[in-house]
């Protein structure tokens, strides 16, 4: 198997639905799609040594996810979360704690990794504990290419980690509601563009996305500004939406495609697990 291209770093977990479980994280759901898509991507995270974390591996093995990052963890159980939809499929989530993803360890193994990939994803949810933070800002240093999925999660996040997060990131993808959270607090007014500009110039950031569900997307690199409609679908459940259309971007990316062309394959990603059931659901990659 060829060495990851990009290293994903955060939850793996079990969304429970009324209709059962399914795997998920969104740093899984990005790693599960990049290899769908044919670029290698590797997962750092941590399960537990219970039938949970047996499955969660057994379903990422079948899906050439490598799991040799993977840590097991003797003391602290398989990640779960509990998912509830309401009559539009949009999710709510109630993120059960402390769960093994919380604890995972700095290995040398994740080091090098880190440091052979092109790109690190990561999001502001495996924060939420001191020792899986501790793991992430290491790794941060190590890391040639950051990418930072905001993903705030109630009552996971605070202003200062999500500033500390945003000055360590090269890329940054957030959802409209979250752009509108974290310009409201750093009084940033004007229109979407003039917003992400904004942040582009005070975190020194290479580019930020921002995704608007039914209402398509944009992507600010300092220079140009770029949008994109949404795609009108018939709506399964939203989960994963936005873990498939950043790891649509990143694979368009890692060729030097145009980011009008990255936007446009994303937001094809994203419209299509929309139309599915949960946030890893199996694809060709032929979305042009």
């Amino acid at each position: 198997m060829p060495a990851p291209q990009v290293i994903c770093f955060g939850e793996v977990l079990w969304d429970l639905l009324p209709s059962g479980k399914i795997a998920g994280g969104a740093p899984m759901n990005v790693a599960f799609h990049l290899n769908q898509l044919g670029v290698p991507a590797g997962m750092v995270s941590r399960v537990g040594s219970d039938e949970l974390g047996s499955e969660l591996l057994g379903f990422l093995q079948d899906k050439q996810i490598p799991t040799g990052l993977i840590q097991t963890d003797g003391t602290y159980p398989t990640g779960t979360v509990k998912v509830t939809l309401d009559a539009g499929g949009h999710p709510s989530y109630e993120i059960v704690r402390p769960s093994a993803w919380d604890y995972i360890d700095c290995e040398t193994t994740a080091e090098n990794a880190v440091q052979h990939a092109d790109m690190l994803v990561f999001g502001s949810l495996v924060c939420r504990h001191e020792k899986s933070r501790e793991t992430l800002e290491k790794l941060i240093g190590l890391a040639n290419y950051k990418v930072f999925d905001v993903n705030l999660r109630q009552p996971f996040f605070s202003e200062n980690l999500i500033r500390e997060l945003l000055l360590k990131a090269d890329l940054v993808k957030m959802n409209d509601d979250e752009l509108a959270i974290i310009t409201g607090w750093l009084n940033i007014g004007g229109d979407d563009a003039q917003r992400m500009a904004s942040l582009l110039l005070r975190f020194d950031l290479q580019g930020i996305i921002v995704t608007r569900g039914a209402q398509g997307a944009a992507f600010h690199d300092g220079d140009h500004y770029y949008e994109m409609p949404g795609i009108r679908v018939t709506v399964q459940d939203t989960i994963g939406s936005g873990d498939a259309f950043l790891a649509g971007f990143l694979s368009r990316k890692l060729k030097n495609a145009a980011p009008e062309t990255c936007l446009e394959f994303a937001g094809k990603m994203g419209a299509f697990v929309a139309t599915q059931k949960g946030g890893t659901p199996e694809h060709s990659g032929d979305f042009e």
